[in-house]
């Protein structure tokens, strides 16, 4: 008889010990169960970001080819050498040479560059959701006409931009989508080392970006909320 309660208190205690770790398995199977789950719900809400995301910079692709097609056909008349548009780090440029907008050393916009830029408003108009920048290139040659109001060809640059700014508010765009600004000789397309390149220089360049709200609330929402945890 004391064998056998020897035996049976080993079995018990034999017992015991293997429920204690059948016990401590099915926690630790719960806790990698629940670590899982978080880690698939983190999964799916990264992944539904991810295809908001991509729709987002799908859809920003395609106004600003939409915007390029419209700009291009209402445009259609006018380019060449004297006007071109293209697409540039998903904005559209609209650049317009010296010949087709103004006459040496001024700032006052031709009869053919005003109906040129006329016909842009009338585009623009029906595109609230673009932001327009104007911005005014000159050659390396010093402004050989200084004024009290144009010094040199910051001021030339500068001024001329905002005239520009001025005819595409008179086209029905409202001016608070519009910013004007001079960057001088400063951001050449060619080298100023012949007639035909500081010509090439002497531009205007109208830069056009479709609003961008969709995408920043999306990247906003990506860094400011937390996945769903269960």
């Amino acid at each position: 008889m004391a064998d056998k309660s020897a035996d049976y208190n080993t079995v018990a205690k034999d017992l015991a010990r293997r429920e204690a770790e059948l016990g401590e398995l099915d926690a630790s199977l719960k806790k990698n169960r629940t670590e899982i789950d978080k880690l698939n719900a983190d999964l799916q809400f990264r992944e539904a970001k991810l295809t908001e995301l991509t729709k987002a910079l799908a859809d920003k692709d395609k106004a600003v080819n939409d915007l390029k097609a419209s700009v291009s056909n209402a445009l259609r008349g006018f380019q060449g050498t004297e006007l071109q548009v293209k697409m540039k780090d998903g904005k559209v440029y609209v650049s317009l040479s010296e010949q087709l907008l103004f006459k040496t050393g001024s700032t006052k916009v031709d009869p053919k560059g005003q109906e040129a830029l006329k016909q842009l408003a009338a585009v623009l108009k029906t595109q609230p959701d673009v932001n327009v920048v104007v911005e005014g290139h000159t050659d390396n040659v010093a402004f050989s006409r200084p004024t009290a109001a144009m010094q040199d060809n910051w001021d030339l640059s500068v001024l001329r931009a905002t005239e520009i700014a001025r005819l595409i508010t008179a086209g029905g765009v409202e001016p608070q989508r519009i910013t004007a600004s001079g960057r001088s000789q400063y951001i050449p397309v060619a080298p100023n080392d012949s007639p035909a390149n500081k010509a090439l220089n002497r531009r205007t360049e109208i830069i056009l970006t479709p609003k961008l709200n969709e995408l920043l609330k999306i990247l906003d929402s990506n860094s400011t909320t937390a996945a769903p945890t269960k």
